[in-house]
């Protein structure tokens, strides 16, 4: 188990953790929660061996091995796949060991090393590698090609593969879902929830925390307070911790006040002096509770449009995607994502734009946001109609070597250029007090926007937004580098927005909050979604599995259509082979789900003896579990290795070998 014990954590001159404890046991699940600045990325270098502890004990399993996502950005022109399969240490370390035996010519050195490399896994190293890119959003036709060919967010997806790809008892994962889709992370919950190991993860979605964790840790006035729970339950747990601690403090100040009335009153009275001076040293053995420091909230507000045309706007016929790349030969056609799309948008609607990953949501909110030009058809605007829109890469438009103060200058003239100003306070004084509601304050309003962290940076195009009055805002993943609370203040701010919200997120409780309709960009169109969140992931796992059998079933048939003989002359009668080969493929469909339902099964008592060793249970029980623990495990890794052979062979099957 992960034990620290009285743990002093500083970062030059500020100190992040003060004689902090907490034990975290084998198996768990944790929530690694607090504000932004608390020191949660901290205490995951603390864990990986980056810093060490100021006092205090940091004790970690030393035979654990560690995973966690790599931060930098990988530049390489090896393929998706190899980068990947790179992760897996274990295979790696077999690869070697096979080099090196080889180049001594011993033969029993050989004999084991290539034993490691197969108990390694090199067998499916490719298809366990391949599995994970696909589920994390992937094309299949992305698998082989380079690395250095993606953008930012496509490589930080690989680097979590990466990290999920290499055999661990630890994994530690800060804020994985920035990147992804809501498709993307329906599928890393699903893999999560699998994962055997202890995991500690950061992470600002509170759906996603729900799912995957089962115990909380809140870094909180420079101490780690555990609490049994996902991240619900912990809110409602600390809630009742909070209330209880202003009524016990109350409760104490009106005591104390009373001891100080009596002393006050008698300590000048020989007949009372003893008891007075009494009083007092009552008064100073007494353990002070302290006050509720509640962290400050952040909250702002849209201003009231200027106008709301109604429509909005209206597509008629419209075609989203991309033209042809400039030097195309002539006459290439454009790339065409969604089409024929004929629809309004009105005033005061709340949209979630659903769709699974590459369906063309971003290229619908581009197009409307006037980014992409229609392919074809026509959008009419209302009169009035003024846009705010937050694009997934709206980070990027920042300039790194300005301050917040010169963006709000510069959004002000270009907006006094357009004649787009609509009564906004334009002098400097107004603009820092602006700057202020969103928290620049002070010398903040001139700290380069390059040395901020992705949540100021956020909250940076959040104020620029807010301060244009858009009457349609469309945004496009707005929440992937924001906290809880701006979160939760962005949830508010937009339910109270008397325009029309059009909003692409996997934040489903800011989709849950917000929207009261969804919109479905799915196979070339854009249909209404009627049903809720749940519905749609399950939509979207449903659309997965046909997406895999789709493939099967081409790959099938390319295999039969390169390997078929000639047509005969005359009609002769089905040969029996292919009957023999069908029948064998259901006798290793069979079995296949046999291993799955017990893997299930297993899964299920594996999660209660955890839940179990995760109370307190004694040491007799402790070792009990333990072993019952190992045991299943044991099974568990025989059944999933021949769950893998049975996929191998099926493929094989379906491939015609």
């Amino acid at each position: 188990m992960i034990i620290l014990k009285n743990v002093t954590l500083r970062r030059g001159a500020r100190v992040l953790l003060d004689a902090a404890s907490v034990t975290v046991n084998p198996g768990e699940k944790v929530g690694l929660v607090g504000r932004n600045g608390a020191g949660k990325s901290t205490l995951f270098a603390l864990l990986n061996g980056t810093l060490h502890e100021d006092s205090g004990d940091c004790s970690i399993p030393a035979q654990w091995r560690l995973a966690q996502v790599a931060q930098d950005m990988p530049e390489t022109a090896e393929s998706a796949t190899d980068f990947v399969i790179a992760g897996d240490t274990r295979l790696a370390a077999a690869q070697a060991e096979v080099l090196a035996a080889e180049a001594t010519d011993d033969g029993e050195r050989m004999g084991h090393a290539y034993m490691e490399l197969h108990d390694a896994g090199a067998h499916d190293a490719s298809a366990r590698a391949q599995a994970l890119i696909l589920g994390l959003g992937f094309r299949t036709a992305e698998l082989d090609k380079p690395v250095n060919s993606f953008s930012g967010g496509w490589r930080m997806r690989l680097q979590l593969a990466r990290a999920l790809m290499c055999p661990s008892d630890l994994l530690l994962l800060d804020e994985p879902t920035n990147h992804l889709d809501l498709d993307a992370l329906v599928w890393l919950e699903a893999w999560l929830q699998r994962y055997t190991g202890t995991m500690l993860v950061i992470s600002h979605d509170r759906e996603f925390l729900d799912a995957v964790t089962n115990v909380t840790v809140h870094i909180e006035t420079a101490k780690l307070n555990r609490y049994g729970g996902n991240y619900t339950k912990f809110e409602d747990m600390r809630a009742e911790k909070m209330e209880l601690q202003q009524a016990s403090y109350a409760k104490q100040q009106e005591k104390i006040a009373h001891l100080k009335k009596f002393i006050d009153r008698f300590k000048a009275q020989a007949s009372k002096a003893k008891q007075a001076q009494s009083r007092v040293k009552a008064l100073d053995r007494m353990e002070k509770i302290g006050p509720l420091l509640a962290e400050a909230e952040f909250t702002f507000e849209f201003k009231e449009p200027a106008n709301l045309p109604n429509p909005m706007l209206s597509m008629q016929g419209i075609d989203f995607g991309y033209p042809a790349p400039e030097g195309s030969p002539a006459g290439t056609p454009p790339t065409v994502i969604v089409k024929n799309v004929s629809k309004s948008v009105l005033a005061g609607q709340r949209i979630g734009i659903l769709g699974a990953n590459g369906q063309g949501k971003s290229t619908v909110v581009k197009t409307i946001a006037r980014d992409l030009a229609p392919l074809a058809g026509e959008i009419i605007e209302g009169k009035g109609l003024s846009i705010g829109y937050f694009a997934q890469q709206e980070l990027d438009v920042l300039r790194p070597p300005d301050t917040p103060l010169e963006h709000m200058i510069r959004l002000v003239k270009d907006t006094t250029a357009r004649g787009a100003l609509s009564g906004q306070a334009t002098r400097e004084q107004d603009l820092r007090s602006f700057l202020g509601s969103f928290n620049f304050t002070g010398d903040q309003v001139k700290q380069t926007v390059g040395t901020m962290s992705g949540g100021e940076k956020a909250r940076l195009v959040l104020c620029m937004l807010v301060w244009q009055r858009p009457n349609l805002l469309l945004l496009d993943e707005p929440t992937n580098h924001l906290d809880l609370a701006t979160r939760e203040a962005l949830g508010m701010a937009l339910n109270e927005f008397e325009g029309t919200v059009m909003l692409v997120s996997h934040d489903r409780a800011l989709l849950r909050a917000v929207c009261d309709e969804f919109w479905l960009v799915s196979r070339g169109g854009i249909s209404p979604f009627d049903g809720d969140l749940d519905d749609y992931q399950r939509y979207l796992l449903d659309e997965a599995k046909r997406q895999r059998e789709a493939l099967k079933e081409a790959h099938a048939a390319a295999s039969a259509a390169a390997s078929a003989p000639p047509p005969p002359v005359a009609a002769v009668a089905e040969p029996v082979r292919p009957r023999r080969e069908d029948n064998r493929s259901r006798q290793l469909r069979k079995e296949l789900e046999l291993c799955e339902a017990r893997m299930a099964e297993l899964g299920q008592e594996k999660a209660a003896l955890e839940e179990r060793l995760s109370g307190e249970p004694g040491i007799d029980e402790i070792n009990e579990l333990g072993k019952r623990l190992g045991a299943l495990q044991d099974e568990l890794d025989q059944l999933e290795e021949r769950w893998l052979e049975l996929g191998n062979t099926l493929d094989a099957a379906w491939s015609g070998v």
